[in-house]
């Protein structure tokens, strides 16, 4: 299982790529949802994830029919994220990936759709995020378009100095992959169990954790 082409740079998503954080945002959700007798589940979370906040709000709120605007849903759910964000762990395997890749001078790049001060909140614990060259957040000015566009991981590779096809990118959701794909990128995805791996099936790798790869599939 490797790549088809040796890839010099390596760019990751955070959210459930670097950090599990997905579990926190569907927990959060769900405290706001629940009090109108809704359930956030896979169903609707599989069409969301990776877009950015207000897209995945929209999408929210008219699956599940709520009474609010996407708008107010934000509000509501921004202050339970930011609480639970300040526990956010790493994703198993991620630190001790990263470490091997900053160990062999791999020039890396996060490539986050959430915004800064977020990003801030969720890495705050986690000292060994000082291996990345560059964090390119959702609200960077630079970025036109979120995933599944395209913009979020050129300006990765424009802060790395990396021609996009010299990047790999780890992505956890279909937009993501989408994006990366886009921009000219080879793509690793990690889906989380719940989604159907076979809504992955353009990314050159897939795998279910980081056990399963070595910096020697990416041609590093």
């Amino acid at each position: 299982m490797k790549l088809p082409r040796p890839a010099r740079y390596v760019i990751f998503d955070l959210d459930g790529v670097l950090l599990d954080t997905e579990p926190l945002y569907t927990r959060a959700t769900q405290q706001v949802v629940e009090p109108y007798g809704k359930v956030f589940d896979w169903s609707v979370k599989g069409e969301i994830i990776g877009r950015d906040a207000l897209d995945g709000a929209r999408h929210a709120v008219q699956s599940l029919d709520l009474p609010i605007s996407p708008e107010e849903y934000l509000a509501r759910r921004e202050p339970i994220l930011r609480e639970l964000f300040r526990e956010a762990e790493e994703y198993p395997g991620a630190r001790h990936f990263v470490e091997r890749l900053a160990e062999r001078g791999v020039p890396m790049a996060i490539a986050t759709s959430s915004e800064q001060d977020l990003c801030r909140l969720k890495i705050a614990r986690h000292p060994w995020f000082s291996s990345f060259s560059a964090v390119v957040c959702g609200d960077d000015p630079r970025i036109q378009r979120l995933k599944p566009a395209p913009d979020i991981f050129l300006v990765a590779a424009t802060e790395l100095g990396a021609p996009p096809e010299e990047c790999v990118v780890f992505e956890d959701s279909p937009a993501g992959v989408e994006a990366a794909l886009r921009a000219g990128m080879q793509v690793v995805a990690l889906p989380d169990p719940g989604m159907e791996h076979s809504r992955y099936a353009t990314a050159q790798i897939v795998i279910s954790g980081f056990g399963e790869i070595r910096p020697e599939d990416l041609g590093l």
